[in-house]
């Protein structure tokens, strides 16, 4: 995961506002997991704009949101300073930082490492492998997968929008970002490979309904920088995704996977 992966300016700006976060039960879940308590210290690595880091802030001593993206971290420090929310550090790095954090911090002084929505940027085997000596006994890493993306489900309107996409786009639209069974399995795999034991995966499902804006800042916030429609060029790319797709109401199933692995 390096710097300029595309999700800067603009893109950062849709993704705070409109990239969904995560209900209580996916932070009582990572928090039951390693038994988090007030003396503990959590790394969210590919934090973006805190949707993990936040929630997580009440629940440990304190948290490092780590992000290769400069915007991505300014509007997570501008989210945290608007909640009142002192005990998250900010910190401009990727996956490859991982050893300069494992010297900063030192060996067994993490409660957990969590990576939401942004493993497929990195690489897993070599970051399972290093990050592994830095954790106390019963801590470890949890990689959850927040729902699939938008043009991806089940249902007549993401059909409807992943169409519209490729036509626009000229080309298929087939990355699943981590979301798919097969991608979860092989991060399984990559954390049994690494020495993690008690592996296994909690899924919490939830319903929404989304607006038609909803979808539309959906679509934004995972376009990259290079390939946002321009400002004057937005009105007709929204009006194109509206008239592609079917009558609401727009319902979204969300299943939020949290794969699990631990340090003895």
């Amino acid at each position: 995961m390096t710097a300029g992966v595309g999700f800067s300016g603009e893109v950062a700006e849709f993704y705070a506002k409109y990239r969904r976060g995560y209900p209580p039960p996916v932070i009582e879940a990572l928090r039951a997991a390693f038994a988090l308590t007030a003396d503990d210290i959590v790394l969210d690595l590919g934090c973006g704009t805190g949707q993990l880091s936040l929630p997580l802030s009440s629940q440990v001593r304190s948290v490092i949101g780590m992000d290769p993206e400069p915007d991505m971290v300014r509007l997570a420090a501008e989210a945290a300073a608007a909640q009142g929310v002192r005990n998250v550090t900010w910190v401009l790095g990727a996956d490859s930082d991982i050893p300069a954090v494992g010297t900063l911090v030192g060996q067994g002084s993490l409660a957990m490492t969590v990576i939401g929505q942004a493993l497929h940027w990195m690489r897993h085997e070599e970051l399972f492998r290093t990050l592994a000596p830095l954790f106390r006994t019963g801590g470890g890493i949890a990689v959850v997968a927040n729902g699939t993306p938008l043009w991806q489900q089940d249902c007549a309107w993401s059909h409807a929008l992943r169409a519209c996409l490729e036509d626009h786009f000229g080309r298929r639209l087939e990355a699943t970002c981590g979301t798919a069974a097969h991608d979860r399995r092989r991060y399984a795999d990559a954390l049994r490979a690494a020495g993690f034991t008690d592996v296994g995966e909690t899924v919490i499902d939830y319903s929404d309904e989304l607006s038609v804006d909803e979808i539309i800042g959906g679509v934004y916030s995972a376009i990259s920088a290079d390939k946002l429609p321009r400002q004057e060029d937005r009105p007709a790319f929204a009006e194109r995704i509206h008239r592609s797709l079917p009558p609401g109401p727009y319902l979204e199933s969300v299943r939020v996977s949290v794969l699990l692995g631990r340090v003895t």
